[in-house]
Parts: structure tokens; sequence; C-alpha cells
């Protein structure tokens, strides 16, 4: 994990997200996910390699623990 300038093409904002402005986008590349603040699209982006990503969807999704 780490924060970098992502120059990513395409951003994607979560189905989820109500409009309050607590949203954040997300980008692939290659192994890479990458996310940033929605309302920073040229602010700094926090970087996971996409297994570690999967992982911690799947335990948001199943109602799990970020991490064990």
């Amino acid at each position: 994990m780490g924060g970098l300038r992502y120059a990513a093409g395409i951003w994607w904002k979560s189905s989820y997200s109500s409009g309050n402005g607590q949203c954040i986008e997300i980008s692939y590349k290659g192994a890479v996910v990458a996310t940033r603040d929605s309302k920073d699209a040229c602010g700094t982006a926090v970087s996971f390699e996409r297994g570690a990503w999967n992982i911690f969807v799947s335990h948001i999704r199943a109602g799990l623990p970020a991490s064990t």
C-alpha cells in the first residue's frame, strides 16, 4: 500500500455512493487497484495489490473485519 499520483484512465465511483461527499473512486491498472477521494480527483491515491484489495472487499461484503 502506498500514496501516489495515479494516472489511470478510468475511475469508478461506488454504486452505493449516496452523493453525500463521502465517497471513494477506484481504478484498476494491471496488478494494482488505486483508490482516491472523489472530492479530490487530482490528489494522492492510495494503492493496493489486487489480491489484497480482493480480500478486503470480500471481508467487507461478508461483514467481517477488514483484516484478520
